[in-house]
């Protein structure tokens, strides 16, 4: 069996952000040591990296499911947890990252390209990063975010300059093999070619790779045979050689025809007209073969197609195509624009582009959803176990204008809003964010008491929330 596999749906999934530490710095004859909880690491990134020693796509093929490590958590003392090293995954020079719905994120081609395909969570915040004039010893620390997850589609696209297409047994191992020293299976036996295979040709100065493509048969681009798999690496060859038979016994084939059937495979696959061709006339040194292709060179060079008669077993004719190959890679590499230097495009946000939006929740009459960016993130940072933590989200909420956008789209006292994944019963008269805290105990926060108009239903919605299923 084949051990090229140059197609997989990787499913990953990037490193938990650490989560901070609260804590208070203890020691005799200090009383008000103050918070010395330190800050959680990041977790780590999955970064795909083209690697030349990789090949093929076959270790993912055997282990789809590639995660990030996590950051550390934080520790008393003022010790920040350790960030996570980011997964970093070699790939082919080559490979292109999709979605499972086609949409390409990336096109990795060059030896040492990244792409981060999944960012790690942030790592929370301790609570000596939390203290403030308003709250000097915070009783709780913010949690680490979950990394990004995510199903990719990894396509490997050979890159080469030059791809021989022709029928099974055309005689494109062979030539490859003449060409290049590259040593591919070669057989008398249709479909001997069942990975694409790639060699380097040197003619004068010139330098280009051949890729030997499995055969091609009427209706590859549909499926049929092992076409439609392999006609993708052929995407970025420059230049197209058709390898024909002049020697086959097949009833019904011969070699114009066998040319109007692979360009009509071709046509089908799509995007590749605008790639000069050559014909290359295989096999001359049999006698039947010699005679065929003397008949027909004049007809399809009336086509405009360049035409060469060769013999991979005798080596006739090999010369002179390897440079004719070679200017036609020339030719291809003087139209390309010079390679440009990296740039990093900024796009700042517009200074009155709000945060978060309040939208009416199409589920329910009468509630509401709050989007955005920063509030989303500081509900997955939230500890819904500790009311001080809870209190310290409605202060950032009211600090941001969520309350009075909540007012002015008609929310009403009990108006079910969703944050997030988390969904509480709102109270339009909650003192958050611009009145001073009465002391408590830490951990604690006045405002989520019995004898106070705040309730506490916030805590118990959101654990509702995260023992659903999805969430």
């Amino acid at each position: 069996m084949a051990s090229f596999i140059d197609r997989v749906v990787l499913h990953i999934a990037a490193g938990t952000g650490g989560h901070g530490c609260s804590s208070v710095h203890r020691e005799k004859f200090k009383p008000l040591g103050g918070p010395d909880g330190g800050n959680g690491g990041n977790g780590g990134d999955v970064v795909l990296v083209v690697n030349s020693s990789a090949h093929t796509l076959l270790d993912f093929h055997h282990r789809p499911h590639q995660r990030a490590p996590n950051g550390r958590q934080g520790q008393g003392g003022h010790r920040n947890g350790a960030t996570a090293e980011p997964l970093e995954l070699a790939v082919p020079d080559g490979t292109v990252v999709q979605t499972p719905a086609g949409e390409v994120l990336a096109d990795l081609v060059g030896t040492g390209t990244r792409y981060v395909a999944a960012h790690g969570g942030r790592g929370g915040l301790g609570n000596a990063a939390l203290a403030s004039p308003r709250r000097k010893a915070p009783g709780f620390a913010l949690l680490g975010e979950p990394g990004e997850q995510a199903d990719i589609v990894l396509e490997l696209k050979s890159v080469a300059d030059v791809g021989l297409v022709g029928f099974p047994s055309a005689g494109k191992s062979s030539l490859i093999s003449v060409l290049s020293a590259a040593r591919p299976k070669i057989a008398d036996y249709p479909f001997t070619t069942l990975i694409p295979n790639l060699g380097v040709v040197s003619a004068g100065e010139t330098v280009y790779t051949v890729a030997d493509v499995p055969g091609l048969i009427p209706g590859a681009a549909e499926g049929r045979g092992l076409g439609l798999e392999f006609l993708r690496h052929i995407e970025r060859c420059a230049v197209l050689v058709h390898v024909v038979d002049t020697a086959t016994e097949d009833p019904g084939r011969d070699p114009v025809s066998d040319v109007d059937a692979l360009e009509h495979e071709l046509a089908a696959y799509g995007g590749l007209a605008d790639r000069p061709r050559l014909v290359v006339l295989n096999k001359v040194d049999v006698p039947q073969g010699r005679e065929l292709a003397e008949m027909i060179q004049g007809e399809l060079v009336e086509r405009g197609l360049p035409v060469h008669l060769i013999s991979a077993a005798t080596g006739e004719g090999l010369r002179e195509l390897s440079f004719a190959l070679a200017a036609a890679v020339e030719a291809h590499r003087a139209t390309l624009p010079p390679p440009e230097a990296t740039r990093i495009v900024l796009r700042p946000r517009a200074v009155d582009e709000p945060d978060f939006a309040v939208e009416p929740d199409p589920a329910e009459e009468g509630a509401f959803i709050v989007r955005g960016v920063k509030p989303e993130r500081w509900v997955r940072q939230t500890d819904f176990s500790n009311d001080e933590a809870v209190g310290y989200l409605g202060d950032r909420l009211a600090r941001l204008g969520v309350e009075k956008a909540l007012l002015e789209s008609g929310a009403v006292a009990g108006a079910t809003v969703t944050v997030g994944d988390v969904f509480f019963d709102w109270e339009p008269m909650t003192p958050a964010g611009d009145v001073d805290l009465t002391p408590s105990l830490r951990g604690t926060d006045v405002r989520l008491e019995d004898d106070h108009r705040v309730r506490a239903d916030v805590r118990r919605e959101a654990k509702r929330a995260r023992r659903r299923p999805g969430n």
